[in-house]
């Protein structure tokens, strides 16, 4: 008798946080055998989705013939709508899987929709209530979330999001965020710091000598004067406390490195990168006492390791670890920013206490779970998953002997 082929679920991804948290799921279909991933790169950002691929030892399985030349959100629908249509034709899968909020998640959701084929979302049911904040991946999101077939939730709160928006619980599976399960696999990876300077940053940090603060500020609401404020802070946080060091990966844009290394131009123990690969920063995340940042991905990474994060923005669609009491948010405000860090930074208790309370985005089995809810929809078998429950345990906050020994082990 000749052996079943399994079913072919395609995920189709466009930028480097796409690719970082299909890569655990697609990892799982494989170990697991009963269905057959393809990873399609739209081409939205192809070499940072290539980077962040080769991280996991995976390469796109296809590649879309998308050209940009102004680099508009236009311009690339109308590149990759009909070379998805295209793919369909000559490759119908038994579903699709897209991930989060981006350009490349709604068209991808749009194509396979036309195509009557079914759509799974990966860390569906994020709402920041605000169409314009962030934007335009809060209407993207919901968008996604009236085609899919199956909607893939990283917390209850996401689920309960959707249940208020009339999706049937049966569509709804909790899976845990699959970001937690990549910093779990990098965590099992060590390797050199691909930006060598960050050596010098994690010895000082491991001996005690210095104490890092990780600033990452690269949406695009927070160009211009937002901006101004946050690198005015960072710059009176380095002034009035001696024993931190700044380390603070750039946006690529020229205009804004410039606004960068123009404002913190002549401050001592601030490091200014460029956008560090997915390794480093995981491993930098590791030893830093303080994480300032706008970025979704790092409010749900920095809990695992035990880091308070204050949340440069004024509204977070992951309200689940402000909630949890692991992130603030403080928006760009210079004064709040100064206030609520220095209060951390002065009184360690205070920031043990933030540290203490686990993740609640993730165990590091959330691909596991997408593996069999998968397996579920498309009738390979008659179990669901059982659902992720955040279970808020302390994890221990003391400085480690290494960096790998601040993840904790899945329960």
């Amino acid at each position: 008798m000749q052996e079943r082929t399994p079913p072919e679920v395609q995920f189709v991804v466009g930028t480097r946080p796409e690719a970082l948290k299909i890569a655990p799921v697609a990892a799982a279909l494989r170990r697991r055998g009963r269905l057959r991933p393809v990873v399609v790169a739209s081409g939205q950002h192809p070499t940072m989705v290539h980077q962040a691929l080769a991280v996991f030892g995976m390469a796109p399985d296809e590649e879309l013939p998308v050209r940009r030349t102004v680099g508009s959100q236009p311009e690339f629908f109308a590149h990759v709508l009909p070379a998805l249509d295209a793919l369909w034709r000559r490759r119908p899968p038994a579903a699709v899987v897209v991930q989060g909020d981006t350009s490349t998640t709604f068209a991808a959701a749009l194509v396979a929709f036309w195509h009557r084929l079914p759509v799974v979302h990966l860390e569906a049911g994020l709402r920041s209530h605000d169409l314009s904040a962030p934007f335009p991946e809060e209407a993207n999101r919901r968008f996604v979330s009236i085609a899919s077939t199956l909607h893939l939730a990283p917390t209850p709160a996401a689920a309960r999001h959707l249940d208020n928006e009339g999706i049937p619980m049966a569509r709804v599976v909790v899976t845990g965020n699959t970001a937690v399960d990549a910093v779990h696999a990098m965590t099992a990876r060590p390797r050199d710091y691909a930006e060598p300077r960050l050596s010098d940053v994690e010895s000082r940090a491991l001996s005690g000598r210095r104490r890092v603060v990780l600033v990452t500020v690269h949406r695009r609401e927070s160009w211009g004067v937002p901006m101004d404020r946050v690198l005015r802070a960072v710059r009176t946080l380095v002034r009035t406390h001696e024993d931190i060091e700044v380390v603070l990966p750039a946006h690529p844009n020229p205009a804004v490195r410039a606004q960068v290394e123009n404002t913190l131009r002549g401050c001592e123990r601030v490091l200014v990168t460029g956008p560090l690969e997915y390794a480093d920063l995981v491993r930098l995340l590791a030893v830093s006492t303080l994480v300032l940042s706008d970025s979704g991905g790092i409010q749900e990474e920095a809990p695992t390791f035990s880091v308070p994060v204050l949340v440069l923005r004024d509204v977070t669609e992951r309200l689940e670890a402000v909630e949890a009491g692991c992130a603030i948010l403080v928006g760009t405000d210079e004064e709040r920013i100064l206030a609520t860090a220095g209060a951390l930074l002065d009184d360690p208790a205070a920031a043990a206490a933030m540290a203490s309370r686990g993740n609640p985005f993730g165990d590091g089995r959330a691909a596991e779970r997408t593996e069999a809810a998968l397996a579920h929809l498309l009738g390979l078998t008659d179990t669901r998953p059982q659902p992720f429950q955040a279970a808020m345990r302390p994890v221990p906050v003391q400085r480690p002997a290494g960096v790998l020994q601040r993840v904790p082990e899945p329960q």
